[in-house]
């Protein structure tokens, strides 16, 4: 049975940067030495709202950089949408704010022993912890290319931060407002057989996910996914963020994305079943 990330520590974060860029907040946390232990693919579980709040569960959020200085010791980054009640008391707080945080928690991607011909795939704001693992994959002799979408301009996040990450890069609006007019799926089968992709990443809506994953499939490529599901608590007790997924024998079970995931085998996650009753499974 899974267990929560055997790194993961619960301490008070100082908040030391909070930054609006576009639609989105960069946040930025000191965590001490523990940063050593975040990979991309990682998450953090924020107590939100403050010692009177009612929201008593935390919010999970991908890390999407990590980095160590003199100054502020190990530093994680994230991108925030403020869009619910726990993110926008987030992107409404102070740097020098202490914040209770649990970190490193969840399954990372999984990096190539040797250099491969990675892709990765990213939908809004999701794209985030796509740039750190573009960091990690180059390190590692790997050719990067990247295709971020969203359904206008405005949220996509940091283009010009993918240009200088990657090998190539190209971009997807429904709108057309950036980039091409569609959406990160438009062209994938050419992209993956003109740059011989052995390996797709991807973080974004669920919808998206399990569009490329049916293409990576059809065209036999391996696909890990960050899933996009509600984790009340991230450390695998309340049971919220399961998802259906098919084992080697054909059974379909239930497993949990904070610690069986966030990061799946795309190929094995029952896209159909999703949210609906075990009574489907077979």
């Amino acid at each position: 049975m899974s267990t929560i990330n055997k790194a993961a520590l619960q301490r008070q974060a100082t908040l030391i940067a909070n930054k609006r860029i576009g639609a989105y907040h960069q946040i930025i946390f000191s965590v001490g030495d523990v940063v050593r232990h975040c990979k991309p693919g990682n998450f953090i579980a924020i107590a939100v709202g403050g010692d009177s709040s009612k929201m008593i569960l935390r919010r999970a959020f991908a890390i999407s950089r990590t980095s160590e200085n003199a100054q502020f010791g190990g530093t994680v980054e994230l991108i925030v949408a403020p869009h619910g009640s726990g993110s926008k008391w987030l992107c409404a707080q102070q740097e020098g704010t202490e914040i209770d945080v649990v970190v490193p928690l969840g399954k990372a991607f999984g990096i190539p022993t040797e250099p491969a011909n990675a892709l990765l795939i990213g939908g809004g704001y999701g794209s985030a912890p796509l740039f750190g693992l573009a960091d990690v994959l180059k390190s590692r002799g790997c050719r990067v290319d990247m295709v971020l979408g969203a359904s206008v301009g405005s949220k996509i996040y940091a283009p010009m931060e993918g240009k200088r990450s990657v090998n190539s890069l190209k971009i997807f609006t429904e709108d057309g407002s950036m980039g091409e007019t569609g959406r990160v799926t438009s062209q994938l089968k050419e992209i993956i057989t003109e740059r011989e992709v052995e390996i797709i990443y991807s973080c974004g809506p669920m919808a998206m996910l399990q569009a490329v994953t049916e293409i990576a499939s059809s065209l036999g490529v391996i696909h890990q996914a960050s899933v996009e599901e509600a984790m009340a608590c991230g450390i695998g007790i309340c049971m919220t963020c399961v998802l259906p997924i098919r084992g080697e024998d054909g059974t379909v079970s239930m497993k949990r994305s904070c610690i069986d995931g966030p990061v799946m085998d795309g190929a094995t996650v029952c896209w159909d079943l999703v949210g609906k009753s075990t009574e489907n499974f077979s």
